[in-house]
């Protein structure tokens, strides 16, 4: 039985983490998002570090300067374009220069017959209240954008101080990260095996996240944005963030954006330019989650794409904009604890001489597509 220092310790601990985890809470995003860049960009850290002699403070600097100039500075060059479009379209329907129900019309009056049958097979008998209901959605969508941005305008005080603290935590974790690892694995009170599992699987999680999901997103943002762009399709950063978002939705993704547009030019009477749309987002935008997921996740890191799909979505729901790698963490983490619980049992049920069925590799993590080809 613990003694009463024991026990009187234990709660102080817990009672000052506690605290501190309340002090540290309003700048937790960029806490997020410096561990993030730490995890993600530590190979080229370890590369700078050997190229400059193993200057540790140096390097530091280095890495953080890079990722301000590719990172940081696009992202917030893109934010910029996606406020001032978006803004200048709702403006441009809200004094009815762009009438978004004439649109609509125009389609709909040159639909076939087959396609209006099978819309009256779905109740959606009359086009003008379909024309209205998605007008008043497309409108309302613009109208929160909007005022998201002039949100995000006034907080521009609280946005300094953020982006401040991220690049001033990052840098230390540059400089000082093996000592912080190392204090981190002496301080978990887990088993060796299990805690050097649970590391390892967070750090290599948060890379695959980031360049299985964020990365293909934003390059299948881009490559819409793009053809927009050429096709002289108004507000193509806003449509090419819209694809990026809709992309983490697995099969359909950013179909669901440029699909309807090209149907609507078809149409509408551009049908060269709707076949070209259609054939770019079919062999290039769509390809590109197929061809580049599997080569920069790998097998053993992926997470089924349902389970991607809810927790993103429950991320977002909760932490807003940090939920993109907080959901899809907290399910790998949680697949990887439980997987290394069934481990442990298997082992114990050998050593005491009972049969199990197999555990997963020796990582503690089960290999999705083995398991489903068993």
């Amino acid at each position: 039985m613990r003694s009463i220092e024991d026990q009187t310790f234990l709660w102080l601990l817990v009672a000052t983490s506690a605290a501190f985890a309340l002090v540290v809470w309003p700048f937790y995003g960029a806490v997020l998002w410096a561990i993030v860049g730490a995890i993600v960009f530590s190979p080229l850290h370890r590369q700078l570090f050997r190229a400059t002699g193993q200057r540790a403070g140096l390097t530091a600097a280095l890495s953080v300067l890079i990722i301000i100039s590719i990172v940081i500075v696009p992202v917030m060059l893109i934010a910029s374009s996606l406020a001032l479009q978006a803004t200048a379209l709702y403006e441009s329907i809200d004094t009815g220069k762009l009438n978004v129900g004439q649109h609509l019309r125009d389609a709909g009056n040159v639909l076939p017959t087959w396609m209006k049958d099978l819309l009256a097979s779905f109740g959606l008998t009359s086009l003008d209240a379909v024309r209205e209901r998605l007008s008043a959605i497309f409108s309302q969508f613009l109208q929160a954008l909007v005022a998201r941005a002039v949100t995000v305008g006034q907080s521009t005080l609280d946005f300094i101080v953020s982006m401040g603290v991220m690049l001033y935590l990052l840098f230390f974790l540059f400089r000082d990260g093996s000592s912080l690892t190392q204090r981190i694995r002496s301080a978990v009170p887990l088993r060796a095996g299990q805690r050097d599992a649970l590391l390892e699987k967070f750090a290599v999680v948060v890379r695959a996240i980031v360049k299985g999901t964020v990365l293909v997103a934003a390059l299948q943002g881009a490559l819409g944005g793009l053809i927009f762009w050429l096709m002289a399709i108004p507000a193509p950063v806003l449509w090419g963030v819209m694809m990026g978002f809709m992309s983490l939705l697995p099969a359909i993704g950013s179909s669901l954006v440029w699909l309807p547009v090209a149907l609507y030019l078809i149409a509408t009477g551009s049908v060269t330019k709707g076949l070209v749309l259609i054939a770019f987002g079919t062999l290039v935008i769509s390809l590109v989650d197929n061809l580049l997921r599997p080569a920069l996740v790998g097998k053993s890191t992926r997470i089924p794409d349902y389970l991607v799909l809810i927790t993103t979505l429950g991320g977002l729901s909760l932490f807003g904009l940090n939920g993109f790698v907080i959901g899809p963490a907290i399910a790998a983490m949680f697949i990887a604890v439980w997987d290394i619980f069934v481990l442990s049992r298997h082992e114990l049920n050998r050593a005491a001489g009972a049969s199990d069925p197999a555990p997963g590799d020796e990582t503690g993590v089960r290999d999705p597509d083995a398991a489903a080809g068993q």
